[in-house]
This record gives C-alpha cells, structure tokens and sequence, in this order.
C-alpha cells in the first residue's frame, strides 16, 4: 500500500542511503556485556632434562714449551755458499746456481752488480724493479736515472762505484720481501761488501738500511748518520750512511734538500779517507 508511515519510513531510509535490511527490531550494542576473553593457553610442561654425565677432570698441566726457532735452510746454504766466493764473479756463478730463494722462479734476471769491483764505494738498494729485472741490472729505471744524477752531483758515476742491491731478483708486483727471501740474500750482500771493501757503504733506502745495520728505524731516523758496519770477516768496519731512496725522492721531491746534505757528507767522508 503506497503511503502511510511505514512507506514514508522506507523511503527516508533509502534515500538516506540505507541499501541492506539487518532486522526489524533494533538492537542496543551499548547494552550487551562485553565478551569475556579466550582461556589463557597453557603449555604442557616440558620433560625434566637429563644431566649429562660429567668427564673427569684432567690433572693441571704446565704449557708446553716455545719451541726453539730453526735455522733457515737456505739461509744456512746461502752462508757456507757465499763464505766460498773469493770474487765477485765467483758470487755471480753461486747466484745463477742458487735456488733457495723462491724470487727467482718468478723474476726474469737475475739482478747482482753493476759498476766498478774495485770502487771505494758501495750502493746497496732495496730490490730490483720491473725494468732491472728485464735488464739484469741494478737501478736502471726512473730512480736509477735518478740516482745517476745525484752521484754526479757529488762527481760520481757508475765508473767509480759498485751498485748492488739486497735482493737479487725481482719480487712479484714489487711487493715488499718476507724475511726468508731476504735471509737467503743477505749473505751474498755481505760477502760482496767483505770482497770490495770499500771506504764508504751507502744504503739507499729504509729496508737496505734496516736489513745491514739490523736494526727497527726506519729511514727518517736512520738516514743522515754514520754507522759502523762490519762482519766478521771483515779487517775493519766500514763507515756507513743512509739515504733516501730515488723512488722515493721522485714522490716526495722536498726530501731532496736534506738528501743533497748527505750527498755533500759522503763526498767529503771520501776526500777525508784519501
């Protein structure tokens, strides 16, 4: 039946946007109780665990002892091989035999001396580089160019001094050397100097220096002084003087004026041993 209130309901209703019919009596949400909450869970109680059976105790022992350092084999070989060198030859031929030292299966060359066998003079460096190492040669690369120059500087040249360096062959991607490699070469260093005793020993660069003097500085310390090197083959101890190496003048050209001092030191160290 159109009309009447019930219609006129509906129709506010829908127009008010009411789609869906839920019940014909309304309910009172404010007026239910609230639902009580779920039962607390509870966990069946775990079984009682075992202990393990406890291992007897050991009696308190004393630490083991450090054992003693052995001696390096090649090291060892390489000093009753280079005790036998009567010259700088004999040396060379020792090298080219030797294998103690792992550097040489990788390096092209073998790199020992280059200059005069009688010069009153030594330069020990450090270890060859990639150009030494096709040469077979001792600093002939840009910091071999350079050292050039700095001998001259003091009226020097290759003609009036023996080059060497502590190593012998080139180590791989110029890394630094362990010290087995250098242990294997130092006693052909040291015999070449007892061979040539010269008047002035220069090192050039911390790990010569570190590596003859034996001792933990590194080269800002040890460089600019004299020391007294010797062996126990040797007459006489040799004066002794750091510097800075080439290489690492070429990347730190202000360390050239202090260089130049130690330059105008040994020349006159030389004049004075006439």
């Amino acid at each position: 039946m159109a009309g009447g209130p019930f219609y006129s309901a509906l129709k506010w209703q829908i127009e008010a946007g009411a789609d869906e019919a839920i019940g014909e009596t309304p309910v009172d949400r404010f007026a239910e109780a609230p639902p009580s909450p779920p039962p607390p869970k509870v966990r069946p109680p775990a079984p009682p665990r075992q202990a393990a059976p406890s291992a007897p105790r050991a009696a308190p022992s004393s630490p083991p002892a450090a054992p003693l350092p052995a001696a390096d084999p090649a090291s060892q070989d390489a000093k009753a091989i280079a005790a036998g060198a009567k010259t700088l030859e004999d040396i060379r031929a020792a090298l080219e035999a030797f294998d103690g030292c792992p550097l040489k299966r990788t390096a092209t060359n073998l790199v020992y001396t280059d200059g005069n066998p009688a010069a009153r003079i030594v330069l020990v460096g450090e270890a060859p580089g990639a150009e030494e190492d096709r040469r077979g040669l001792p600093f002939v690369g840009p910091a071999g160019r350079l050292l050039d120059r700095m001998l001259a500087a003091i009226g020097l040249d290759r003609s009036s001094v023996l080059i060497t360096n502590t190593l012998f062959w080139r180590p791989p991607g110029n890394r630094n050397p362990t010290p087995a490699e250098a242990a294997a070469c130092l006693p052909f260093v040291e015999r070449t100097i007892e061979i040539v005793d010269p008047k002035v020993l220069v090192m050039v660069g911390g790990t010569a220096a570190k590596t003859l003097l034996a001792r933990p500085e590194g080269i800002m310390k040890l460089r600019g002084q004299w020391f007294e090197y010797s062996t126990p083959a040797m007459a006489r101890p040799v004066p002794a003087m750091a510097i800075f190496h080439p290489a690492f003048l070429l990347r730190s050209p202000a360390q050239k004026r202090p260089t130049w001092r130690d330059l105008i030191e040994i020349r006159k160290h030389l004049e004075d041993s006439i």
